[in-house]
């Protein structure tokens, strides 16, 4: 996933940029709010709906910027796109983060954060854009060969068969599916299904992987990427 940083702090860029980076994140860095603007409506566009497709995941957005205020940046790039927004602020109030949500902003974190936090958060506000290709037109379901996800009920059945899986199967199994083919690193899927680290879970989601592909009968659905993580293969359309 592309993730836009806009953080006019060097060090603190640079830092967050390589945790970020370990957990699989293309990180693009703008010092400013225009050149967050830039980043993402290129000024020699007129569609605004090219603002969609720029092709970053979630914005991360520190509101101290030096050429504007983070909340107007916020505004203005809640106009331009639909793209998640997290602000980042040392403003714990309540007020402020009633207004920047108000603004259109997804999230609020607020300094010091732990990164596994912040981690999950970007996860969770990305993973609400749903592919078109893996999503039936209207509703909250998803398709993959004889597997159906039904997200707001959490039922899922193959070939019309209803499945039983547990609370985190079910979690895990949404994650992967809600962007097939793309690769989650080990790391990752622990922050966003068990909201914790990596240390002392690995085994656990092991089990739950294998748990699933025999549950679902499909064991080439979850494909496991050998030093990195898990991720969900589409079937072919007939």
């Amino acid at each position: 996933m592309r993730l836009l940083l806009v953080e006019d702090d060097d060090h603190v860029a640079a830092a967050l940029s390589a945790v970020l980076a370990r957990h699989g994140f293309e990180v693009v860095h703008a010092r400013s709010g225009e050149e967050a603007l830039r980043a993402l409506l290129p000024p020699d566009s007129d569609d605004p709906d090219k603002a969609a497709k720029s092709g970053f995941g979630v914005v991360l957005l520190d509101l101290g910027l030096p050429d504007q205020d983070g909340y107007e940046v916020c505004g203005k790039i809640r106009k331009r796109t639909a793209t998640p927004v997290i602000m980042v602020t040392a403003r714990a109030d309540v007020r402020s983060r009633i207004h920047g949500l108000n603004l259109g902003a997804d999230d609020y974190v607020v300094k010091p954060y732990d990164a596994g936090e912040l981690l999950a958060r970007i996860h969770a506000v990305s993973r609400r854009t749903v592919p078109e290709e893996a999503a039936g037109p209207g509703d909250d379901s998803l398709h993959l060969g004889p597997v159906r996800i039904e997200l707001p009920t959490r039922q899922v059945s193959v070939a019309g068969q209803s499945v039983q899986l547990t609370r985190k199967e079910f979690d895990l199994l949404a994650l992967l599916a809600q962007r097939p083919g793309v690769v989650f690193r080990r790391e990752q899927i622990i922050s966003e299904v068990w909201r914790t680290s990596w240390e002392g879970t690995g085994r656990t989601l092991e089990v739950h992987v294998a748990s699933l592909r025999s549950k679902l009968r499909s064991p080439a659905l979850i494909e496991t990427v050998r030093g990195v993580g898990y991720r969900l293969v589409a079937p072919a359309q007939a």
